[in-house]
């Protein structure tokens, strides 16, 4: 920053308030040991505030029978505790349901790392905090200082004791205000002795261990020190959102190495605690996977996302590093992420590592560059036994060719040192040690190569049959034997591991894609879940499911290779999953006790539904649980593309029905008006004049109603008949139909229409009968006529024929209009779709032909125009109907 640029708030900081603000508070009461008064300085705290009128609710309060703290619990308002059953024993525990619904202004939820029992939806106390303060719920709680994750192996070297329930260090920091209960080590010893502890054989033996004086006075060094690195914290970051300019802990940041051995846990607590005595500096954990090694066995991977996780409740980041050297990438990272301290573990075993020159302690601290090492020891206590290998040929198999290699190569040497003077026979034993190197990677091949030497050695030079070695050139055999196997054997197995890699890769690719296209040909919600459920089943190697939305709710849709229903438990955490975005169930942090872990299909815009699969299927931070979450982000954008389709196709529906409403508001008040204005002039003329009128005149006007009448009687039919079709209401009545009765009842129906016109009719003397319903049929030739009149002069002669072929009955209506234009003939049986004449007098709402369309798609025949057909003018409608059995050539 320039000297002369003025001082301005951290955009960061501010963010970090605002999403504070939206939260509840978090008040944590902190102590050295048990036995300090946390709980009764809390609830002191809480009647005050009770006093005041704020609304304070006891969530979960633990007395130990002190009477002290029972009688601060009398006039408060507690939460009933929720029974819990597992294995037949019932545990009353904290109802974060309830407390929830409830939603005090204060909630008490007394011993922050307590363990819940098996079957709450969160393992951890502080879990269910945290989804309190979610809510914006204001918290207060306690803690002891021994139960922070990053001081377990301090406390276990202080007082002898491993603390099993712990709290992560990133959850107190997040505390908005800590206050520290503090006595000394003497007063709360005579607390002891006085029984307002434990009882008195059991305060007797606590001071004894835990509460020796040392011990409480290293705790209470501890609370100290947490708590005023708290206070430091709070500072610092209301510095930074005002803009206040001081000195920052932002210089120095820490890289913690770990590798999947017994070390990796120490490692991550020691970079938090370096973290701690450099003002809170930002630290990461990282490992670095080698590109030419196999990937690790599944208790290094283990291990490895054991402390990855481990960080991650400590307040630390993680990221995973590659490449072929370790101190190269190290450094290349250090150097590009600004880091000043690197933490690295030094076990016991390392020592001729050390000899070699291949300790990475030594490597790092050649190369670092203004960059401090830190090196952690591996304690005794932390070593954990190497578990027994069974026996098995399968690790010796590499061993044993390259013994059956050097035997074959004696032979071989033997057979020609008989027949031929002055061989070179050591060639033969390093192709020998050169097929096992190639085969079967460096150790065997060194094995290949010790074991050829000596026999080499023993059965062809001098002296023979001895191990001695005779001459200085001999040793020299030996050195380029080994140099031959750690050449092949080294680059063998760095090509075989790049394989195997590519493989995995390969493989992993091959699986997306598969699934890519699975999903792709997919149609409708039920089908992508299908797809989805299928894919992630193979992948994984067990059961799967995809839960979709009904609702408010979620429920299963589909399930590989079947189906099956889950239990509440097994539920709630779907639920979790698809409420909060959050996984859920088996290996994380939620209901864990469910036997499959969920994860919310997370699409473009929203989520779009949830996926399980079960227990153990993907282990948490292996390469197939990436390959898995790979699989359902697909099936997310999957599930909402097929969400978006239909929502498309419902909008073009909804658009197609305004447009068709549109449209028939439009006919409506044009179509209908025309013919009652002219109902409506004629028959008032009528009534007022009719006596006075001349009998030609009182004729023309009555024809003029009747005509006007037909007309807003077929336009109310039509609109009809439209409706049946767009509202699915149509039903067929088919019979065996002839033909030519329906063209004769249709010609008969618009004999008094056509004027001046001459209706021709062409019928073959015998028609084969068709399945049809007669009436619809019927309707649909006088539509057709009424549009061939309609579009006709007076004086044109209108043709109705009828004709078969092998499979079909055709039906004929030709006229000699001016024909309907090449552009519009695609569109001529469009609803509402009119020529453009001069005057509408006789033209109805466009709606005829639209109908005639309808009525012979339901029937299952097929209708078509074509214009012009003669002299540039005319049209031909042409009504094809199927036969039920076709007809052979020689009877037509």
């Amino acid at each position: 920053m320039p000297v002369d640029e003025p001082n301005r708030p951290d955009p960061e900081a501010l963010l970090a308030a605002a999403n504070k603000a939206r939260r509840g508070r978090l008040k944590v009461f902190l102590g050295m040991a048990p036995g300090v008064g946390k709980t009764y300085e809390m609830l002191r705290a809480a009647r005050r505030r009770k006093a005041e009128g704020v609304d304070v609710l006891i969530g979960v309060v633990e007395t130990h029978g002190r009477r002290e703290t029972e009688s601060l619990l009398r006039g408060m308002e507690v939460l009933p505790r929720k029974p819990i059953e597992h294995r037949g024993r019932v545990q009353m525990e904290f109802d974060i349901d309830a407390a929830l619904a409830r939603k005090p202004k204060i909630l008490l939820v007394d011993e922050y790392a307590h363990s819940n029992a098996i079957g709450s939806r969160h393992p951890k106390r502080w879990q269910d905090v945290e989804e309190l303060l979610a809510a914006g719920v204001d918290v207060w709680t306690t803690l002891n200082v021994q139960h922070l994750e990053s001081l377990v192996d301090v406390v276990q070297r202080i007082t002898g004791v491993r603390q099993r329930e712990t709290v992560p260090d990133s959850a107190l920091s997040r505390a908005d205000a800590i206050e520290l209960v503090d006595i000394t080590p003497e007063e709360l010893r005579e607390r002891m002795a006085a029984g307002k502890v434990y009882v008195p054989e059991t305060a007797r033996l606590a001071s004894e261990n835990f509460f020796k004086v040392e011990n409480l006075t290293a705790l209470r060094e501890l609370a100290l020190r947490r708590a005023a690195q708290t206070v430091d914290d709070q500072l610092v970051a209301a510095m930074r959102e005002k803009g206040v300019e001081g000195p920052w802990a932002a210089g120095e940041r820490i890289l913690v190495l770990v590798s999947g051995d017994a070390m990796a846990g120490a490692l991550v607590r020691a970079g938090r605690r370096l973290s701690d005595m450099m003002m809170d500096a930002p630290w990461i954990v990282a490992h670095v996977e080698r590109t030419d090694r196999p990937a690790a066995g599944e208790g290094s991977a283990a291990r490895l996302r054991e402390a990855y996780r481990l960080a991650e409740q400590l307040g630390g980041t993680t990221v995973a590093l590659t490449g072929g050297d370790i101190v190269a990438t190290v450094m290349a990272y250090a150097r590009r992420g600004n880091v000043t301290q690197i933490v690295i573990g030094k076990s016991l075993e390392s020592r001729w590592r050390e000899i070699l020159g291949r300790s990475l302690a030594a490597a790092l601290l050649r190369e670092a560059r203004g960059v401090a090492v830190h090196v952690v020891t591996d304690a005794a206590h932390e070593r954990e036994p190497k578990p027994a290998r069974p026996l098995s040929l399968g690790p010796w198999q590499g061993y044993v060719v390259g013994a059956l290699f050097v035997a074959a190569a004696t032979l071989t040497a033997w057979g020609l040192d008989v027949a031929f003077d002055r061989v070179d026979l050591g060639m033969i034993f390093l192709a020998a040690v050169l097929a096992a190197g190639v085969l079967h990677g460096l150790r065997p091949a060194l094995a290949a190569a010790t074991v050829a030497f000596f026999v080499y050695n023993y059965l062809f030079l001098a002296p023979r049959y001895s191990l001695a070695i005779g001459a200085p050139t001999d040793f020299i055999t030996l050195v380029v034997f080994w140099a031959v196997a750690m050449a092949s054997g080294g680059l063998a197995g760095r090509v075989r591991d790049q394989a195997m890699g590519s493989q995995r890769r390969a493989a992993a690719v091959a699986t997306l894609l598969a699934a890519s296209r699975t999903l792709s040909a997919a149609t409708g919600k039920d089908a992508v879940a299908r797809a989805l459920a299928e894919q992630v089943a193979a992948a994984a190697g067990g059961r799967s499911l995809v839960l979709l939305p009904q609702g408010e709710e979620i429920a299963p849709a589909a399930g590989s290779p079947s189906l099956e229903p889950l239990d509440a438990a097994q539920m709630a955490a779907a639920r979790w999953a698809w409420e909060k975005g959050e996984a859920a169930g088996f290996g994380t942090g939620t209901l864990p006790q469910a036997r499959w872990t969920f994860w919310p299909l997370e699409g473009v815009r929203a989520r779009t539904g949830v996926a399980g699969i079960e227990a153990g299927a993907a282990p948490p931070g292996s390469d197939l649980e990436r390959l898995v979450l790979a699989l359902l982000e697909q099936g997310a954008v999957a599930l909402e593309r097929s969400q978006l389709a239909s929502e498309a196709l419902e909008t073009e529906t909804l658009r197609r029905a305004d447009r068709f409403r549109s449209a028939l508001m439009n006919s409506v008040s044009h179509d209908l008006r025309t013919p009652l204005s002219t109902v409506l002039g004629a028959s008032t003329t009528l009534l007022d004049y009719g006596d006075k009128m001349q009998k030609a005149v009182r004729h023309d006007l009555l024809l003029s109603i009747r005509e006007e009448a037909e007309r807003l009687s077929r336009y109310v039919a039509n609109l009809l008949d439209m409706t049946r079709l767009e509202g699915g209401g149509l039903k067929l009545r088919s019979d065996w139909t002839d033909v030519r009765d329906v063209l004769n009842a249709a010609a008969e129906r618009v004999t008094r229409r056509l004027g001046e016109r001459m209706l021709a009719r062409d019928y073959p003397p015998t028609l084969t009968l068709v399945q049809a319903d007669a009436s619809l049929l019927e309707q649909v030739v006088v539509n057709i006529l009424e549009n061939a009149i309609t579009y006709s002069g007076d004086g044109s002669r209108i043709e109705l024929a009828v004709y078969e072929d092998r499979g079909n009955v055709v039906i004929s209506v030709e006229d000699e209009g001016r024909g309907v234009p090449p552009a519009e003939l695609e569109r001529i049986f469009d609803k509402f779709r009119r020529m453009e004449e001069p005057s509408d007098r006789h033209q109805g709402a466009g709606l005829g032909l639209a109908i005639a369309k309808g009525f012979v798609d339901a029937m299952g025949g097929r209708i078509a125009a074509a214009s012009p057909i003669h002299d540039g003018r005319g049209t031909r409608m042409l009504i094809s109907l199927p036969k039920a059995i076709a007809t052979p050539r020689d009877l037509l």
